[in-house]
């Protein structure tokens, strides 16, 4: 039977399999909050990431899984979906008593679980905001985890940003359209304002500034509004004015079905990736 108790966290043992930027986001919050190098190991094949994380935190970096691994509390899994599997194999016999939080795009928790023999799976879809603080991660728990794990779980991620708990895996997939690729979104919107102002005469420099300065402006408005964006977006439309004029081009073209169609094929490619990735 899982224990309820949720370890002090100054005595959990952490496990990453996978020292890339994700891990290394996690990492860096945990030491922030206290958390000691000694309390986590990385497994981590590439000599030049795994150098990097020695130098960075001080943490013990192994090339391949071994029995130390079966000191972890939590494994926190941070490998590329199209080698989740095989990651899988060799760390498997080591940590069936863990809980395991999977970082990885597109792997259903079903298969997780039946990779590493155990139901204590957390799946996650962060997004890449967290390497600054500002993300958001979707989380969704398999019927093994505790309210304990879940709390840890929390801990963990608390200095990446925020978290929300799905109640269906498929949510994840909508999670994966919106957030988890919702940087790039308004990535593409910055590069198409800061060209717009450079064609208007602006240098590149100010155009993207402006254009920075707007996105973060609007989303804290909205962030500290009780109002719908729709409102939000018809306070500062006059019809007849600048604003007006933009939002009918915009309408004209269509931009906010195509926004919106974008996001389902996203939607789309998160279940093919499910499928493709998580065979036997």
């Amino acid at each position: 039977m899982t224990s309820t108790a949720s370890p002090d966290f100054q005595q959990v043992r952490l496990a990453f399999i996978g020292g890339g930027n994700m891990a290394s986001a996690i990492l860096g919050g945990l030491v922030e909050q206290g958390l000691s190098p000694a309390q986590v190991c990385v497994i981590e094949p590439f000599a030049d990431t795994a150098a990097q994380l020695q130098v960075n935190f001080g943490v013990q970096v192994l090339p391949a899984a071994t029995e130390t691994l079966a000191l972890a509390d939590l494994v926190i899994w941070a490998v590329k979906p199209q080698v989740f599997k095989e990651a899988a194999q060799p760390v498997s016999p080591f940590t069936q008593q863990a809980l395991h939080l999977s970082v990885a795009a597109g792997i259903r928790s079903d298969s997780i679980a039946r990779w590493l023999h155990t139901d204590r799976v957390v799946r996650s879809m962060p997004n890449t905001p967290a390497l600054v603080g500002q993300g958001i991660t979707g989380l969704f728990a398999r019927h093994g985890v505790t309210e304990a794990d879940k709390q840890l779980v929390e801990q963990v991620l608390q200095s990446t940003g925020e978290w929300l708990w799905v109640k269906q895996e498929a949510d994840l997939d909508v999670v994966t359209a919106l957030s988890g690729s919702g940087p790039a979104y308004v990535f593409y919107f910055l590069e198409a304002m800061t060209e717009a102002g450079v064609q208007m005469g602006l240098p590149q420099e100010q155009a993207y500034h402006l254009a920075k300065a707007t996105f973060g402006g609007a989303t804290h408005l909205a962030r500290q509004s009780s109002e719908s964006p729709a409102v939000l977006r018809q306070r500062v439309t006059s019809k007849g004015g600048t604003t007006y004029a933009a939002l009918t081009a915009m309408a004209d073209a269509q931009v906010k079905e195509a926004f919106v169609k974008a996001m389902w094929a996203a939607q789309q490619r998160a279940r093919e990736l499910g499928d493709e990735f998580g065979k036997d």
